[in-house]
């Protein structure tokens, strides 16, 4: 019977132990809102239109007639549409696509080359999900949140990657650190509450992040039931957002857009990469390419010699100056190495895997969306500053920066140099 008891005793306090842990893991998340005090829009600011950038990660282009998202579908035709898709930047993946939006930048120039690389100057590796995204020093460029600040217009992020790092020792006015516990409705009424604000504190450039379609198109896949049901939650959060802002009679402009697209992967295009001395090189596997970078740089020419030897019909194996022009990803645009000394990349679709690793999910991006179709993510625009019923052909994504510096008034410094071009989308801006 004592047994039993201190059984019992020892089961109840494990059990508290676990609860007292998850209470702590639930309390860690922090959902609290940032406040860069004692800033102000200037006078010229409260004339000016706003401009609500959107990314729907993980939203293919043809996702909208494919998954009839009748809201969306009804926004795009009638107002600005790349309906074959916007070019997102190499590689397709969701952190190096968000920085380039946000700066006009290459991933190569801008820094963030990956969701996870190696910095052989630093001796350090930037990786998704770890506080290294929070360190301001890893990300290059002018994000387009400072631009506005620096041009004395307030900005908001409703997260963004790089919107939690002090870049040039500046954030958005008002900001959040990365959490997925908001609802649709969550964020609508933040937006709400910011566009409410007195003229001199109200921010006139947000951006609002949704993650949902991505994650249900890499754990099912893009045809999935479940992809098409986050497709239809998003179509009816885009539908409440526009309807309650549209109560505030203010001169918002909306860009709707999505960092890449998705495709299905096979067990059968699975590839398991070639054997690499680790004490030589450091590899970084991401599935869609593999980028591998040399301790020694007198190792590099050997390795790619012998790579080549293999004559591999499955990926092709480039030195990192020698990449296809059109990726924009090579080193002679990247000072600091972060995207290696050798780059492999899968012939069409087929993925590199580690045996050692778990089994990678059926969706996945990160192709030349060039190549690739199913990559290429959607462009919508509509507001007092758009053309109205204007299909538009499909462009880089590096030109989204001008276009909203042009509509927001913002002042581009002359000195920096960026990959995007007004002319490009120029058209697509209604003149007074």
């Amino acid at each position: 019977m004592k047994n039993q008891y201190r059984s019992l005793l020892f089961c109840l306090f494990f059990l508290c132990v676990n609860l007292s842990y998850l209470t702590a893991q639930k309390k860690e998340v922090d959902t609290t809102q940032k406040v860069v005090p004692e800033r102000k829009n200037t006078v010229q600011t409260y004339e000016k239109p706003y401009v609500i950038l959107i990314s729907i990660d993980g939203f293919r282009y043809d996702y909208i007639e494919q998954y009839n998202a009748k809201n969306i579908q009804k926004i795009a035709s009638e107002n600005v549409w790349a309906k074959n898709g916007m070019y997102p930047a190499f590689p397709s993946l969701t952190f190096p696509n968000h920085y380039t939006l946000a700066t006009g930048l290459y991933p190569s120039k801008h820094g963030i080359v990956d969701n996870v690389f190696y910095d052989p100057e630093r001796n350090e590796t930037y990786r998704i999900g770890s506080e290294s995204i929070k360190d301001g020093s890893w990300y290059k460029g002018l994000p387009l949140w400072n631009l506005a600040e620096q041009n004395g217009m307030l900005a908001a992020s409703l997260f963004w990657v790089g919107s939690e790092s002090e870049i040039d020792g500046m954030r958005p006015t008002y900001w959040y650190s990365y959490h997925e516990k908001f609802s649709d409705d969550d964020k609508i009424q933040i937006i709400k509450n910011w566009l409410t604000l007195p003229e001199e504190s109200r921010p006139h450039f947000i951006t609002l992040y949704f993650p949902e379609v991505d994650h249900a198109g890499h754990r099912f896949g893009p045809d999935a039931k479940e992809t098409q049901d986050a497709v239809l939650y998003i179509d009816t959060a885009i539908q409440k957002l526009t309807d309650e802002l549209n109560k505030l009679n203010l001169p918002i402009n909306f860009i709707l857009l999505s960092d890449h697209g998705m495709i299905q992967v096979d067990e059968e295009d699975y590839l398991y990469l070639p054997p690499i001395d680790e004490t030589k090189f450091t590899l970084i596997n991401s599935n869609t390419f593999a980028r591998i970078t040399a301790k020694n740089t007198k190792d590099i020419r050997p390795l790619y010699k012998n790579l080549k030897k293999l004559k591999s019909k499955d990926f092709q194996v480039y030195l990192a100056n020698k990449t296809p022009k059109h990726l924009h990803f090579s080193s002679r645009e990247d000072e600091t190495r972060r995207i290696g000394d050798l780059i492999l990349i899968p012939n069409g679709n087929k993925i590199f895997i580690d045996p050692n690793r778990r089994t990678p999910t059926p969706g996945k991006h990160g192709f030349d969306a060039t190549q690739i179709p199913e990559m290429k993510a959607i462009f919508i625009a509509w507001g007092p500053n758009f053309k109205k019923n204007k299909l538009i052909s499909s462009f880089d994504n590096v030109n989204v920066y001008p276009l909203i510096a042009e509509i927001l008034q913002l002042q581009i410094p002359k000195e920096m140099k960026i990959d995007g071009q007004l002319s490009v989308l120029q058209e697509i801006i209604q003149s007074e």
